[in-house]
């Protein structure tokens, strides 16, 4: 894999940031266009199962229609995991996985697994695939569409022409530091996590952000709570650094993290790109996905230097809805094409995809997420939204791609 980071541009001008990364610019090889690839799916939990089969019919279209051959083959993640073989990502996942050319992932978690001791939990299994495959960026774009202007909460004047990049750091971090436990101390119970986080790990991540936002609007905002916290004077001194030496044209500033979250809501449109630690990230890139209205809309990617990257949607497991076919699939859908421009040297394809999903927007059908009331729109389910957007890939034009 690939990683690096160019212009995020498409016919399609509706879900596409203004830049994002492309494994193409600056590491090793990235999977060469050939006429079949290899592809690793974990619906995981919840409504997962459901927004990955209106995902493969997209799919499925886009390969009859365009001459080439996606082998998808599942694999256990999650509580579904933890169900099948007591662990919430086996060996065997993992393997087929690094093994894949990409992998797709829906989502995990749910009540069900909620009281399990933390090694049984479906987000331990997440953060292991994160670790084990060397994940350690995730992007997420937030851009609000002009379709869906009024699904968000916010008025209308501080949204219309939102589009934030959010770049996480994946794999240090809170999450992942030692030691952490749970331990009696005094007779009570204590508990403990370690923020912790290495220069090299913040300059990666950092160089990661300073090409994304170069191929942007040249704005970075690094997000911290330097002013309390050792770790994030660290990262602080390193991103300046590591922004001023490699990309001395990008206008770095910096946020302390709860500013940061009141600001996104005051006024999201001052900010172009974010980079943040993992927690910091975590919170923030939820909350700057919720001003375009759902999280049902927005893909992610997570990257590393090699090998396969991961592509999901921002979205939970939802196990509320789960069955019901009430899911919004349009965000994995557009996980998808994702994966198809930036794993699979299907630039053309993913294109298409992407118009497709914009076109059944303007079709006027809508799932329950970003159906508001009054607004002339069909309310369809998951199954129905899939196949509005795999006939639509079947028979509108294949956009023309502009290249970077």
């Amino acid at each position: 894999m690939k990683f690096g980071l160019l212009v995020f541009v498409s016919a399609v001008q509706g879900f596409v940031p203004q830049g994002a990364f492309s494994r193409r610019s600056l590491t090793a090889e990235a999977v060469s266009k050939k006429d079949s690839y290899s592809i690793t799916l974990l619906p995981g939990d919840g409504i997962g199962p459901e927004i990955t089969e209106a995902t493969k019919g997209v799919l499925e279209a886009v390969c009859e229609r365009c001459g080439f051959q996606l082998e998808l083959k599942e694999a256990l993640i999650g509580g579904s995991a933890i169900d099948a073989v007591q662990d919430p990502f086996p060996k065997e996942s993992l393997d087929q996985c690094l093994a894949s050319d990409s992998v797709l992932l829906a989502c995990i978690g749910g009540y069900k697994w909620d009281n399990n001791p933390r090694e049984l939990r479906p987000e331990t299994g997440l953060l292991k695939m994160r670790k084990e495959m060397g994940l350690f960026a995730n992007l997420r774009p937030a851009k609000v569409l002009p379709q869906l202007l009024d699904a968000s909460t916010l008025k209308k004047e501080v949204v219309e022409g939102v589009d934030v990049m959010v770049v996480r750091e994946l794999t240090g971090d809170v999450y992942f530091g030692t030691p952490k436990g749970i331990d009696i101390i005094d007779g009570q119970r204590v508990g403990y996590n370690n923020m912790i986080y290495s220069e090299n790990e913040i300059e990666r991540i950092a160089r990661v952000a300073g090409d994304v936002a170069s191929k942007r609007s040249g704005k970075l905002c690094s997000v911290d709570k330097a002013n309390v916290l050792d770790v994030s004077q660290l990262w602080r001194d390193v991103v300046t650094s590591t922004i001023n030496t490699d990309f001395p044209d990008v206008d770095l500033s910096h946020m302390y993290v709860d500013n940061a979250a009141m600001q996104l809501i005051r006024w999201p449109k001052q900010f172009d790109t974010i980079v943040c630690g993992n927690i910091f990230g975590d919170i923030l890139s939820d909350e700057a996905s919720m001003l375009v209205g759902s999280l049902g809309m927005l893909p992610s990617a997570s990257i590393g230097e090699s090998g396969p990257g991961v592509f999901e949607p921002c979205h939970g497991s939802a196990p509320d809805i789960a069955g019901e076919d009430k899911a919004n699939p349009l965000a994995m859908i557009l996980s998808a094409a994702m994966m198809l421009k930036y794993d699979l040297d299907r630039e053309e394809e993913a294109a298409l995809i992407e118009r497709a999903v914009e076109e059944a927007l303007d079709l006027g059908v809508r799932t329950a997420d970003i159906k508001q009331e009054d607004d002339g729109c069909k309310q369809i389910g998951c199954v129905e939204m899939g196949k509005v957007v795999a006939d639509l890939v079947s028979k509108i034009d294949i956009p023309e791609v502009v290249a970077a």
